[in-house]
């Protein structure tokens, strides 16, 4: 996965951006903001998404970014107590890595 930060990765991907604002309904670079890497905030957006989780997208990415952040999993836990955090945690990062891998070729 890409340990650049999201806006060096949007500015010059747009494939991934449109993947992103497919996902969240945000512009990519909103979406994105705060996360250390791309791979981050391709996962969480997966999640939101795959969960429907209550809150959406910003309500994952406030409990992974926010004040007193957490791991995408320990945020499932909360936002979604009835998902099994660990098999969407590694479901998600697998998406956000094919993702990654496709808009790079």
């Amino acid at each position: 996965m890409s340990h650049a930060s999201p806006s060096d990765v949007l500015s010059h991907n747009t494939a991934i951006a449109g993947k992103i604002k497919s996902l969240t309904g945000e512009d990519a670079q909103t979406a994105c903001n705060g996360f250390k890497n791309m791979g981050q905030c391709v996962a969480a957006a997966h999640v939101a998404k795959n969960l429907d989780i209550p809150g959406g997208f910003d309500a994952l990415k406030a409990k992974v970014t926010g004040t007193g952040s957490m791991s995408l999993g320990k945020a499932i836990e909360q936002l979604s107590p009835n998902a099994n955090a660990k098999s969407e945690t590694k479901k998600a990062n697998k998406q956000a890595a094919d993702d990654m891998k496709e808009s790079s070729s």
